[in-house]
């Protein structure tokens, strides 16, 4: 229990402290006009409170990422417990915070928008088949995760064919309707509950003195079944995504810069959701090996289960928080999904839009952009669902690649300390690169990847090059062209 309250102290410390660093090096200002009062089209460009941009952006980060990832990552043992603090600190909430500043500067940009105003109009072609290829991954991803969980909860005529075109519609109806009518409306409530029933796993551990076997005096050693077959990095990395860092969260962060009333709040919601789903996670990751009695009984557990999180969630809700924590458990993990694949298409909308310079105040032109969408995706569906998930996860995380090296670059610009995402970023270049070596199907199959010390070579190699290159960019920047902000 000591290691896991200095974990969660060092979580909001960590808002605060570095937040305000980070805060610092940007440099918000307060008086500076936002685009949802410069640019308010009532569609996309929409002025909200702080608390429902808050809770929205906290909800469209989320989902079941670092619950699920924090479950499956944890089995790694306590390194996992690191990686949730100091990925969350030191990157995932920088990278959000960043990605969403930038964006609010830049009126609103989507991300591929931001890449390639810093890296060129090359990379932004990349990354704007990357971000769309990611973002209808996901759009595919969740609408079958709940649909298939809702089918075994309902009379066998509701199939999971029938919830499926339920919630595709529904995706449809958040992506063409203005930011605050669906969205604005039910984002604060199921984000509410999901940091409800985070808190409420929480108070039992500390109120019931539920012992959590975390394992640290023993040392950081894989606890991972699979041994030496599943190492920690880059496998565990990975693995807990949404609880640490996740390219994801940058598609979602200039949806919310376009509803934020006043940049001195961008801390609040960019860091600040980043730092919530930390902490989420690190709940999750306690809760699971507490449950279960430790790191080999959590492992028999999963396997008994079927490597299936969402049985070890309604466990621990039910058992812990009896009915109405199976209400939680059963929103957590059906509505958060939904809640992450709506925004996926919303924000894929906006990228579309954006790189072809369609306006989208007027229902048809966003239609016109939907409808590919809704073509895409629905082809997507009809593929193996553990083919869509494994390129998910890289696709994911590679993504932050792009975003935290565009980030160094505008910092470099303006001549603000850009370590801050630089050192994130040449992390996460080597953490990817090397996952794809090691694990070119997403997870580890003997004989398919290249041996882990190759692997991590290569990975290292391409962090040295993007390094390189970005030092020999900086010192041909010309201190006289520099622009101001």
């Amino acid at each position: 229990m000591t290691s896991f309250i200095i974990a969660l102290a060092a979580l909001i410390l960590g808002y605060f402290l570095y937040g305000g660093v980070v805060e610092r090096v940007f440099r918000t200002d307060p008086n500076r006009p936002t685009p949802a009062t410069t640019m308010a089209d009532g569609i996309d460009y929409v002025e909200m409170p702080t608390w429902k941009v808050y809770l929205i952006q906290f909800l469209n980060i989320a989902g079941v990422g670092p619950i699920f990832g924090a479950i499956m990552g944890i089995m790694y043992g306590p390194a996992a417990f690191l990686w949730i603090v100091l990925g969350t600190i030191f990157a995932g909430a920088v990278h959000d915070f960043m990605s969403g500043m930038i964006s609010l500067r830049l009126g609103g940009k989507s991300l591929p928008e931001i890449v390639g105003s810093e890296l060129g109009k090359k990379v932004k072609m990349v990354m704007s088949v990357f971000t769309c290829i990611l973002l209808v991954m996901v759009i595919a991803v969740f609408v079958r995760t709940p649909a298939n969980l809702l089918a075994t909860l309902t009379p066998e005529h509701l199939n999971a064919t029938f919830w499926a075109t339920c919630i595709f519609l529904y995706y449809i109806l958040a992506t063409l309707l203005p930011v605050d009518k669906l969205i604005g409306n039910l984002y604060p409530v199921f984000g509410f509950a999901l940091l409800f029933m985070a808190v409420g796993i929480m108070g039992y551990m500390i109120v019931n003195a539920v012992p959590i076997p975390d394992g640290f005096s023993e040392g950081l050693f894989n606890r991972h079944p699979a041994g030496e077959a599943a190492p920690i990095f880059p496998m565990m990395c990975i693995s807990i995504a949404c609880g640490a860092i996740s390219g994801f969260h940058a598609t979602q962060s200039p949806m919310m810069a376009r509803c934020l009333n006043n940049e001195k709040h961008g801390r609040k919601v960019f860091y600040g959701a980043m730092i919530s789903e930390g902490i989420v996670a690190l709940i999750w990751a306690a809760a699971a090996i507490a449950f279960t009695g430790g790191y080999d009984k959590l492992a028999g557990y999963m396997a008994e289960n079927g490597s299936d999180a969402g049985i070890l969630v309604h466990d621990v809700c039910v058992n812990w928080l009896g009915t109405f924590g199976g209400i939680l458990a059963i929103l957590g993990v059906i509505a958060a999904p939904i809640t992450t694949g709506d925004t996926a298409m919303r924000s894929l909308r906006l990228i579309i839009a954006d790189s072809i310079g369609l306006q989208q105040k007027k229902f048809t032109k966003r239609l016109i952009v939907t409808l590919p969408i809704i073509g895409v995706c629905y082809i997507l569906l009809n593929i193996n669902f553990d083919v869509l998930w494994r390129y998910f996860a890289w696709c994911n995380q590679t993504l932050s690649i792009f975003t935290l090296w565009a980030c160094s670059v505008y910092l470099a610009r303006f001549k603000k300390a850009y370590l801050i995402t630089m050192i994130p970023a040449m992390f996460m270049t080597a953490l990817c690169v090397s996952f794809i070596c090691y694990a070119p199907l997403g997870a580890y199959t003997k004989g398919v990847g290249l041996p882990l010390y190759a692997s991590e070579a290569i990975g290292m190699t391409a962090m040295a090059i993007c390094t390189l290159l970005f030092f020999k960019w900086q010192r041909a920047l010309d201190p006289d062209l520099t622009p101001a902000e």
